[in-house]
């Protein structure tokens, strides 16, 4: 389908040279921007990204566990110095 799009000559001229750069056609160069802006636009959340995945692993915590308090005594530190 044939949709027509005005350029102002600063934009023309940047079509021109990046088409030219890519090896490009300029429709070719137009037409995978739009796809892409449209595909950053409509995708989904991150939280329904993940969905799937949240909640499915079970950790004991390891040395994770112990951050908070290694970051408290290390604040302490630094304030003592």
């Amino acid at each position: 389908m044939a949709k027509s799009v005005r350029f102002d000559r600063q934009l023309e001229t940047m079509l021109e040279k990046a088409a030219e750069a890519l090896g490009v056609s300029q429709s070719n160069l137009i037409r995978e921007a739009i796809a892409e802006k449209c595909r950053e636009v409509l995708r989904p959340p991150l939280a329904q990204s993940l969905a799937p995945f949240l909640g499915r692993i079970n950790s004991k915590g390891g040395r994770a566990r112990n951050t908070g308090a290694a970051f408290k005594r290390a604040l302490r530190e630094k304030r003592a110095k």
